[in-house]
């Protein structure tokens, strides 16, 4: 099949809230094949600890991309522990200027529980104005919802898992099948 008909991967809505104390990463866990669903229950968001502080990650685009990006960005918060701000700069850095990371197809959201950044191969390293961000497939959508319940009551896990909710309800290529992590400082 020539690239051009290739009718291309989708499907991931991952969202980062930071509230009271705790930061929540939820991800769906569909991954789309043009119009049909590959699987429902893929895991897009992962706990590392690298040098023994914990991290939690979450990706959207190409797996096997952003295993490679997870791995690159362990060996960043190895050579600097407890610094994931600069760990996610190096990491950006490489991403944009190394020929082999620049064909790297994924989107990351990290915390350590204090910071929350988005990382994407254009070089950004992004922390959010609101304490909440979102990428993917249905990614706009949890945002909004997510912005629109931060001043509520709700906590973190709540805003995450409603925020999700609602872009699944809205977004072909994401599903309720949820995978939260939570992390404090």
């Amino acid at each position: 099949m020539a690239e051009k008909d290739f009718p291309g991967w989708h499907g991931t809505t991952i969202i980062g809230v930071k509230k009271g104390g705790l930061v929540v990463i939820a991800g769906d866990g569909q991954v789309s094949l043009g119009q049909t669903v590959i699987k429902g229950s893929a895991r897009k968001v992962r706990r590392l600890t690298p040098g023994g502080h914990e991290i939690v990650a979450g990706f959207a685009g190409s797996t096997a991309d952003a295993f490679t990006l997870l791995e690159r960005l362990e060996a960043k918060l190895e050579a600097t522990p407890g610094q994931l701000a600069r760990a996610c700069v190096e990491l950006a850095k490489d991403w944009r200027t190394d020929k082999y990371l620049q064909k790297l197809e994924a989107m990351l959201i990290v915390t350590d529980g204090d910071g929350l950044f988005v990382v994407t191969g254009a070089g950004d390293v992004l922390e959010p104005e609101h304490d909440v961000t979102a990428i993917g497939s249905g990614g706009n959508y949890a945002l909004a919802a997510a912005r629109a319940l931060m001043e509520s009551d709700k906590t973190a896990e709540d805003i995450a898992r409603i925020a999700m909710g609602i872009a699944a309800d809205i977004c072909v290529y994401t599903n309720g099948n949820l995978t939260v992590e939570t992390i404090s400082k």
